[in-house]
Parts: structure tokens; C-alpha cells; sequence
């Protein structure tokens, strides 16, 4: 088998089904598609019930709800692909997908990560109760020593692993952007997919381990935002209920509110050190980094009226003298100051999804995702050659 496609989901009725005929009509057939289904009470099974007499599929029932790293780790032990492909329920992958990575594995000898980029689509509802939907052109916004396609030397991977301790992100930190080889995974320490944002610590786990990492800046699927997915709760402010709907915590000591991924991010970086000792052992934690994040968070939250004047100043009181010092630090900050002035002049005439996100741009009449893959290939065919 070469690729199988793991698709945890829990709940996902309403955008299920656009998921799994993006996959399963790829016109590609040495491939799985692996369902965990965890213990879903919609219509995902009845969803799930449509497609039983394709070979491709194997559903795996859950009679008990799990975590969402419980439900990943589900669907890997069910499969038995060359290649996993992580999907959420409320993605798309793109036409020609199989058949473009069988092209770049072929072209680098079968390598352990082909990493490459994606549209994001936000559906209706999804931010802030907006009733329109979004996208952006790009998922991630890759840097400069990212932009062709090509392996990862060891100084890029270690690099980008080394720049996570301080807060900053040169990779998107999604699974579905990471096409992974089994082989790989074997080398994960601590277990793949861990909490409490499994794809997080997996991927940085990959980045130390996996020698043969190619990039690729093709935007070959479709990240999707929905009002079921954790994105919905992070960009409407309702952090701490997506963190319960997920069934995770990221408690540390030290703990400061508001952006719950920076704080989930503290924690998968604590198991990186636990669990990799020599490959970082030079590598800490940068306290100062993540509570000028938090800082932004809290201005950014009061902004939108998340949290009023009286939560900001309660949040101000819980730093301590140290945190204080390494605010007082990006005085000197070129790029903290220029960030500042961003997260202050942000939202003057946009949509909240907008003022948080800047590179949405609005979909007039475009409702659901298989519209916005058709809106792209109609797009992309009257465009300029």
C-alpha cells in the first residue's frame, strides 16, 4: 500500500463528506483511507455508512469518546501505508495530489517528509459568527531560505526546531502540510502523535530525527476552518471551550493566559527537551519570547473585546519582575515594536476574521469548500498563462 490517508474525526457531519470524496476521488486507487470514528453522534456514520462499499475505506469505531490525540493515534495503528497523510474532517485535498507526490518521492529517492504548502478556506460561522466565508492565497508564509523546491539541509531542520524554543514558527505546524513516511515515524520518541497538539510535537520530533526532508512550495490541499474546529475557538476568543472540545490541557508552571496554542506550545517544547536530550541539550525555553507573545494576545483580545480593560490590567499583574525586564528588552526590538504597531492598528474597518487574520480575504457567495476548490480551478484557468 503506498499512501493511507488517516481521518480522525469527531463530529465533523456537516463537512465530512466533502473530505472523503476530495480523497476518494483523486482517481488514485494504491491508497487507504483510514476513518476513526470517535464515537461520533451526528450524522458522521450515516456519512461514513455512504462510502462502505469502496475498497479504499476502513472505518474504525470508537464507542467512547477520546481525546483528539487518543483518535489520531487511533487511526495511525489502522493503517498500513508506505506514506501517511494526516486529514482533519474539514479538509480538502486537491485534485492530482497522489499522483504529484508519487512525482517527488520518485525524484528524491523516496525521502522520510515532503513538506509543501496549502490554501485555507474559512467556512461560515467559523470566526467570530461571521456569516461569510474566507480563504488565503497561502497557509504559511514561508521565509526567504524557503521558496524552491528542494531538500532540507541538517542546519535548516535543526534551525527551525532551535527557533520553535523561541517562540518562532518557520513551518506551518499542521500535519496535513507534511506528507511522512512510515519508516520515519518509528523514530519518534515518546510515541507520534502526543498532547496536546499532536501534530506540534510529531512534526518537531520529525525534524530532529528524519534525515530526508524535501520542501516543496506547491500548494497541493486545502486547511480548512470550521465552527467545529480548533481554529474556530482560537480566532473567536473561546480558547479555553475548543481545549475542552479537543480533551487536552496545557498547564505549566509559570502559566500565563490568553493564546492557548503558545501555551500548548510550552508544553510539547518541554517534551522535545525531555525526550531528545542530546540533540538539545544547548537549547532552552525563551520565558522572555513567549511572554511578549502573551503581551500581544492580551492587546489584541482587549482590542476585540474579548476581555475588558479590568482582565488586561489582572493579566499585567501576574508578570513578574523578570518577565518585566524582558519586556523592556524589545525596547531595543526593531521587529517586536513593528509587531506592536500591527497588533494596534489592526481591525480598523475589517471583520474580526480579517483583523486577526490578515491575509483572509473575503468569498462573496462561495459557502463550503468543494465550491472554493471549484472556484479556484475556474479562477486558475482564466488567469494569464
Amino acid at each position: 500500500m503506498k499512501f493511507s490517508v488517516l481521518l480522525p474525526t469527531r463530529n465533523g457531519g456537516p463537512f465530512l463528506e466533502n473530505c472523503i470524496r476530495s480523497i476518494l476521488e483523486q482517481g488514485y486507487d494504491d491508497m487507504e483511507l483510514v476513518i476513526s470514528d470517535n464515537a461520533n453522534t451526528d450524522k458522521t456514520p450515516d456519512i461514513i455508512r455512504q462510502f462502505a462499499g469502496d475498497p479504499r475505506v476502513k472505518t474504525l469505531r470508537l464507542e467512547t469518546p477520546v481525546s483528539v490525540t487518543d483518535n489520531w493515534n487511533n487511526a495511525l495503528k489502522g493503517s498500513t501505508g508506505d506514506y501517511i497523510l494526516m486529514m482533519g474532517d474539514d479538509d480538502y485535498l486537491l485534485p492530482g495530489y497522489f499522483h504529484r507526490m508519487e512525482q517527488i518521492l520518485d525524484k528524491y529517492s523516496q525521502p522520510d517528509c515532503v513538506l509543501h504548502n496549502a490554501y485555507s478556506y474559512v467556512a461560515p460561522g467559523s470566526i467570530a459568527d461571521n456569516p461569510h466565508s474566507f480563504y488565503s492565497e497561502s497557509h504559511f508564509q514561508f521565509g526567504e531560505d524557503l521558496t524552491k523546491e528542494g531538500l532540507l539541509t541538517p542546519g535548516q531542520r535543526s534551525g527551525i526546531v532551535r527557533d520553535m524554543f523561541d517562540f518562532k514558527v518557520r513551518i506551518p505546524l499542521n500535519m496535513q502540510t507534511t506528507l511522512v513516511a512510515r519508516k520515519a515515524f518509528s523514530k519518534v520518541g515518546g510515541g507520534v502523535f502526543q498532547k496536546p497538539f499532536p501534530d506540534h510535537y510529531a512534526l518537531n520530533s520529525l525534524l530532529l530525527t528524519a534525515p530526508n526532508w524535501v520542501f516543496s512550495p506547491e500548494k497541493l490541499l486545502v486547511v480548512g476552518v470550521s465552527p467545529k474546529s480548533f481554529g474556530h475557538y482560537v480566532y473567536s476568543n473561546k480558547q479555553s471551550s475548543g481545549l475542552s472540545y479537543l480533551g487536552i490541557h496545557a498547564d505549566f508552571e509559570g502559566r500565563l493566559p490568553g493564546n492557548e496554542l503558545l501555551n500548548g506550545m510550552h508544553v510539547w517544547l518541554v517534551s522535545l527537551k525531555q525526550n531528545y536530550p542530546e540533540l538539545l541539550k544547548n537549547v532552552s525555553i525563551d520565558r522572555a519570547g513567549y511572554v511578549r507573545r502573551q503581551f500581544y494576545a492580551w492587546f489584541m483580545q482587549k482590542k476585540l473585546g474579548a476581555i475588558s480593560m479590568g482582565d488586561l490590567l489582572g493579566n499585567l499583574r501576574l508578570l513578574g519582575p523578570a518577565d518585566w525586564l524582558g519586556l523592556a528588552a524589545t525596547a531595543f526590538d526593531k521587529a517586536s515594536w513593528a509587531r506592536l504597531l500591527r497588533v494596534a492598528s489592526q481591525g480598523s474597518g475589517k471583520s474580526g476574521a480579517e483583523a486577526q487574520w490578515h491575509s483572509l480575504r473575503p468569498l462573496e457567495g462561495v459557502m463550503d469548500i468543494r465550491q472554493f476548490d471549484q472556484w479556484l480551478a475556474r479562477r486558475d484557468s482564466t488567469a494569464p498563462q
